[in-house]
């Protein structure tokens, strides 16, 4: 029996949705993270991107554990000498664009270079529950019902 190595042409790509409110963060980001490289699919091939396109809604609901909200920090450099600067998991959340919480968790779980961005692509988050993509009719993916940890009630 030969090795099945799927070629880019043979692809079938689903749209998946996905309802934020109340997940944890990270189990959240790892269940998205492998529908994004397919790996979910016994036709998985590492080197080609044939994972499905994940619709996130509510992210801006989805909640850190501990308390991850006050001392977890997010670094990002200026590019100058000493440009390095930090924000809180909570400056993000009360901030503008409160969905790059879950972005950056799915982001570094992919893998780095020409094929994780790629994959990184076919991801769209949504900090409320309004998004334009009903003609794509995606299935409606239920985390919280895959494992009592994945939702965190209080």
């Amino acid at each position: 029996m030969k090795t099945f190595s799927a070629k880019p042409a043979e692809v079938d790509k689903k749209w998946v949705m996905i309802d934020a409110d109340g997940l944890v963060v990270g189990r959240l980001a790892t269940i998205v993270a492998m529908r994004l490289r397919g790996k979910h699919k016994p036709t998985f091939t590492p080197h080609v991107d044939d994972g499905d396109n994940v619709i996130v809604i509510n992210a801006a609901k989805a909640v850190l554990t501990g308390r991850k909200v006050e001392q977890k920090i997010y670094y990002k450099h200026t590019g100058f000498i000493g440009g390095i600067k930090e924000r809180t998991a909570k400056s993000i959340l009360a901030g503008r664009f409160p969905e790059r919480i879950v972005e950056k968790a799915i982001e570094r779980m992919l893998p780095r270079g020409p094929l994780g961005r790629r994959q990184l692509g076919n991801l769209r988050v949504y900090p409320h529950a309004e998004h334009p993509h009903a003609a794509q009719q995606p299935e409606q993916l239920d985390i919280a019902a895959m494992n009592r940890k994945n939702k965190r009630t209080a």
